[in-house]
């Protein structure tokens, strides 16, 4: 049977006190909205439809790589109001419509799956999703008859004595058939105090037709929409929760949890040892038997097997098997470190290759560089790439000792096997297997201290 979604992403949400729409904060990296549409992918649904509405320009743009369809809700009139604004989008179709909220990132792709299937099984004109609460206060009650059929759903405000002490909850997600729903909405009516239409009066429309209407329980964690910022912080903290639990499931060690935090859309491999405090962000790979030790940032990388991170920042770069990198190093975007290399403390490599087996020990900085393989780097050495106006390369072949306290004024070239003595400034090109030194000849002024009166 045909299927396709609808997701609910027009409020702007004013409790998160924000200028981003609602649905564009981010939980464990990712937009909520891409969370949901991702997880609707997951499960082959491919007709998506976005209905926006406050900032729609940014939810736009922050979907428009996922290939959706956009319905637009230029007043919030109710989440009746919402999907009657997509019904160009559901026109001319037939078969199940699953409706979400762009706001509850948390459903999972079994769920969902498990959703869509009770609902066509069962031949209902309706679904809903609903949760089973201790304490169901403040929420909607979903009432069933004797023989556990739905008949309709109450507000908490408009429950019986009775209907309060239900404890199934309308999670506010739903399954339609496409043509009853199409024909429910021209029947909707916004007599309310709010003077809005609700989705919810759909059900109350086809139960009164005697159509079949279910409902399926599922675990309330995955129901949870955001509303405020503290709502966000437990979303986050509940995804985040579920990220760590697949990684360590498949086989990587997180010694500490509750003080990791990787990202949605992070891949790693097994045998890595994370510690606390580590923020591995956006699309980073991390390969296998590498060892994270605490309190690094690795965004948009690729660290590739065997590596060891201490204390460091990684930013849109690759780092080559076997190599350490730390504590203190900064590795800027558009830099790639070389397998069995050493980036050590207080070193900032920036839009650089740094080859295989090359030690930069510490406190070095080395931009827009070209550095071969096999080369050792004394500490305080300063690629100099900015002349004031213009950014400049610098090249160091293979094998090249590099001493302390040098500056490379960059363009310039050094070949392959060469030495710099220290505290030298190289402005022109080292040729291959050459000592460069450049640097003042040492005077040393005898009784220079007592002619001074600077003895003390």
């Amino acid at each position: 049977m045909y299927k396709c979604a609808l997701i609910l992403a027009a409020g702007k949400g004013k409790r998160m006190k924000s200028d981003l729409p609602k649905v564009l904060h981010k939980v464990c990296g990712k937009e909520m909205v891409n969370h949901v549409i991702d997880v609707l992918r997951t499960v082959n649904i491919e007709d998506v439809g976005v209905i926006v509405g406050k900032g729609a320009e940014k939810v736009k743009e922050a979907t428009e790589a996922r290939n959706v369809v956009y319905s637009l809700q230029e007043e919030q009139l109710g989440t009746g109001h919402a999907v009657m604004c997509a019904k160009n989008f559901l026109k001319n179709k037939t078969g199940t419509v699953a409706v979400f909220t762009g706001d509850a990132p948390l459903i999972t792709d079994e769920t969902v799956k498990k959703f869509i299937e009770f609902h066509e099984e069962g031949g209902f004109k309706a679904t809903i999703l609903t949760s089973i609460l201790e304490n169901p206060t403040g929420y909607g009650r979903v009432i069933r008859n004797k023989k556990d059929e739905v008949k309709r759903i109450v507000e908490h405000k408009d429950c019986s004595d009775k209907e309060l002490k239900v404890k199934e909850i309308n999670a506010g997600m739903y399954c339609f058939d496409i043509i009853s729903l199409l024909e429910s909405l021209e029947k909707l009516d916004n007599n309310n105090a709010q003077g809005e239409y609700y989705i919810t009066d759909v059900i109350g429309i086809l139960e009164k037709e005697d159509q079949k209407i279910g409902a399926i329980p599922v675990p309330f964690e995955e129901t949870l929409g955001v509303n405020s910022r503290v709502e966000l912080s437990q979303v986050e903290r509940l995804m985040r929760n579920r990220i760590n639990i697949k990684h360590m499931e498949n086989g990587v060690t997180i010694t500490d949890p509750n003080n990791t935090y990787i990202d949605s859309e992070v891949e790693i491999g097994s045998n890595t040892i994370i510690y606390p405090g580590n923020v591995l962000e956006g699309s980073t790979i991390i390969e296998e038997g590498c060892i994270l030790y605490p309190n690094s940032r690795i965004s948009n990388s690729v660290i590739e097997r065997d590596v060891v991170i201490q204390n460091s920042v990684v930013l849109d770069s690759k780092i080559g098997e076997g190599t350490t990198v730390g504590p203190f190093a900064y590795i800027r975007p558009d830099s790639t470190i070389g397998k069995n290399a050493r980036i050590g403390d207080f070193v900032e490599i920036k839009k650089s290759t740094i080859g295989d087996d090359t030690k930069v020990s510490h406190l070095t900085y080395i931009g827009d560089a070209e550095v071969g393989s096999g080369c050792n780097f004394g500490c305080g050495t300063v690629v100099v790439n900015y002349d004031g106006k213009n950014k400049h390369k610098t090249i160091i072949g293979n094998n090249s000792f590099i001493g302390c306290n040098t500056n490379l004024v960059s363009p310039v070239k050094i070949e392959d096997n060469t030495y710099i003595a220290a505290g030298s400034t190289i402005t022109k090109q080292v040729p291959k297997g050459t000592l460069a030194i450049a640097r003042a000849k040492q005077v040393n002024i005898e009784g220079w201290v007592d002619k001074k009166g600077m003895r003390k």
